[in-house]
């Protein structure tokens, strides 16, 4: 590999290469991210689960810890305001086949910042040093934060809060270069991870506007992190990460697979969600993944309304035939 694509380790675990597939909430499910390792990522990250919820013993939260042995590594991220429920969750989950434990410290959504959690974290640095410290107390996985540049732009601390996870305990720490109140919106500032990148000494992942391995090149040259966590741009679109790999290691990066592969690898991500769901449930969650796949291909704005009510595998492969 390259000096840029690299092992690294977090704890006492050892991720084979520096790319990373961001956790998503409505995402990063299950057979997602078993595409995504195929292509190539080198740290998967499932869909945040609620502290709270894991504590109540609530079944959802209980499916969407599944995992497949093919994932490792793979790191769970919880979220939550209260360092004890925090501690308590992390004690209940650590026997289950996940190898890191994220604390989600960037998530915009009203009804969770309203809440006190999420980005709303980063409004406490005394709070952020003490759930970190509590839950890292709690287990003996290694445990990581994923944060924001901050809260706005009124109060960019993205340092400050970096600077009370590691004292916490955190073993790692991924910024996103954008405020909770850009959401996802507008450029990422990547400025501010070469800032949390020469105030800890723990690894630091850059996270924001990551699309092709001219980006990572770039981010790297910019910031001097430690890795790079994709998030918006591999929604339908995979192979970004073999793409990302490609292109360091060989200085030419590969285009977008054509409309006959990408066809190929949709159907096949629809059958690995009928297979975890079911072909009700599989098939609505595919509505937005063919949405995405498809974007950018032939026909692709015609289909969308029809692809958004597809009810059947059936009914997807057909529609399949039409993109071009």
């Amino acid at each position: 590999m390259t000096g840029i694509i690299k092992p690294v380790r977090i704890g006492d675990v050892t991720i084979p290469n520096n790319l990373i597939l961001a956790p998503m909430a409505g995402v990063t499910d299950l057979p997602f991210r078993l595409l995504c390792k195929e292509q190539g990522a080198g740290l998967l990250c499932m869909e945040m689960i609620s502290a709270k919820a894991v504590t109540y013993h609530n079944k959802k939260t209980d499916a969407m810890i599944e995992t497949d042995p093919a994932e490792h590594p793979i790191s769970l991220q919880i979220f939550g305001c209260e360092p004890d429920v925090m501690a308590e969750a992390a004690r209940m989950i650590e026997d289950r086949d996940f190898d890191i434990l994220d604390i989600n410290m960037g998530c915009p959504v009203p009804k969770v910042v309203n809440n006190g959690e999420g980005s709303a974290l980063m409004k406490d640095p005394g709070l952020v040093e003490s759930i970190v410290s509590s839950v890292s107390g709690a287990i003996k996985k290694p445990v990581t934060v994923k944060i924001r540049r901050g809260f706005d732009e009124a109060h960019i601390n993205a340092v400050e809060i970096a600077r009370a996870a590691e004292a916490g305990g955190a073993q790692a720490i991924a910024v996103h270069g954008r405020t909770r109140e850009q959401y996802y919106s507008g450029q990422a500032h990547w400025d501010i991870i070469a800032d949390v990148k020469s105030a800890v000494s723990v690894p630091v992942f850059g996270n924001g506007d990551i699309k092709s391995a001219a980006d990572v090149r770039r981010m790297y040259e910019e910031t001097g992190c430690d890795g790079f966590m994709i998030g918006r741009a591999c929604q339908g679109d995979p192979w970004i990460f073999k793409r990302i790999l490609t292109g360091i290691e060989t200085g030419t990066e590969p285009d977008r697979p054509g409309a006959e592969e990408m066809c190929k690898m949709l159907l096949r991500h629809a059958k690995a969600q009928i297979d975890y769901r079911g072909e009700h449930m599989g098939i609505r969650e595919m509505r937005k993944h063919a949405a995405w796949y498809t974007t950018g291909y032939k026909n692709a704005s015609k289909l969308r309304g029809m692809l958004c009510s597809v009810e059947t595998y059936e009914e997807l492969y057909a529609l399949t035939k039409e993109v071009g």
